[in-house]
């Protein structure tokens, strides 16, 4: 499987550009970022007991917590996107308010950004972060099987991050599976890849980790985004690793986030069933 698309040789970097940029293709990304950023705010202030709790020494390094009735109950992990360059945990508090309607604990880390930090050391800091969770969790009334979720750069940390032994089960939403395209747009500007790290941290070229995983795209995403994830799950797939490619129908880049804050959503079910088939 070639790492790059059919047409990225004859592409101007224009084209390039636009293939990974969902902001630009989503024309309404702003009010719906400022929409979900204010929801957050009052969600986060409505259920403050465990926040800002640092794993690490940097800033970012830090989670929010939002523990279940009962200790034991799944915990979602959501690990929040931005292209490893930007956004941060505390902007996408709300999408817990459906797990935690289903009975579910929901954490969410941040971590260091490019360009002050590489993805070599992001990705390391997610597993520093789950390291903190697998310890630190149930004196915050944490303990039960882990679900890793994340959406756009964090669907990527889950590629990267699923294999930690604290999870069970992946939930990777609108993800980047294969590094070496990103390495020809603007957003290598701040990123730097080496390749080095496109061939250690592409999910794609590295065995693949024996644990459900569901892959999920919005039908109205990129075209690069939904081939990324439908080439994932296919390689998933053909290694007889369980888990369903979900096609979120009429769903953006931004949208898609919606099938996981409410407490019916697909992701949400999705990430149930999952756990159905853990070990």
């Amino acid at each position: 499987m070639t790492p790059l698309p059919p047409f990225w040789a004859g592409a101007t970097q224009d084209e390039r550009d636009a293939a990974y940029d969902n902001t630009r293709a989503v024309a309404d990304s702003a009010a719906l970022i400022a929409a979900r950023n204010a929801a957050s705010a009052a969600f986060r202030a409505a259920h403050a007991g465990h926040l800002d709790l640092a794993y690490g020494e940097a800033e970012r390094t830090r989670w929010d917590l939002f523990p279940a009735a009962e200790p034991g109950a799944p915990c979602l992990v959501f690990v929040h996107g931005g292209y490893w360059q930007r956004n941060r945990r505390e902007d996408f508090s709300i999408l817990a308010e459906g797990a935690m309607a289903r009975g579910w604990s929901v954490a969410m880390p941040g971590y260091p950004l490019a360009p002050e930090a590489s993805l070599t050391r992001i990705v390391a800091e997610i597993h520093a972060a789950l390291d903190w969770l697998q310890a630190k969790g149930p004196a915050h009334g944490i303990a039960g099987r882990i679900v890793l979720s994340g959406w756009s750069a964090g669907g990527h940390l889950v590629g990267a991050c699923v294999g930690h032994p604290a999870v069970a089960a992946g939930l990777a939403i609108s993800g980047i599976f294969e590094l070496a395209p990103i390495r020809d747009t603007y957003l290598n500007d701040k990123l730097r890849l080496t390749e080095a790290e496109i061939e250690a941290l592409s999910p794609l070229r590295r065995p693949m980790v024996r644990k459900p995983m569901a892959v999920a795209y919005g039908s109205a995403e990129l075209p690069e985004l939904r081939r990324q994830s439908r080439h994932f799950h296919g390689a998933r797939a053909e290694a007889h690793i369980p888990g369903p490619l979900i096609p979120v129908a009429g769903a953006d880049h931004f949208r898609i986030l919606e099938a996981l804050r409410a407490r019916d959503g697909e992701l949400l079910r999705a990430a149930e069933d999952l756990l159905r088939h853990a070990a």
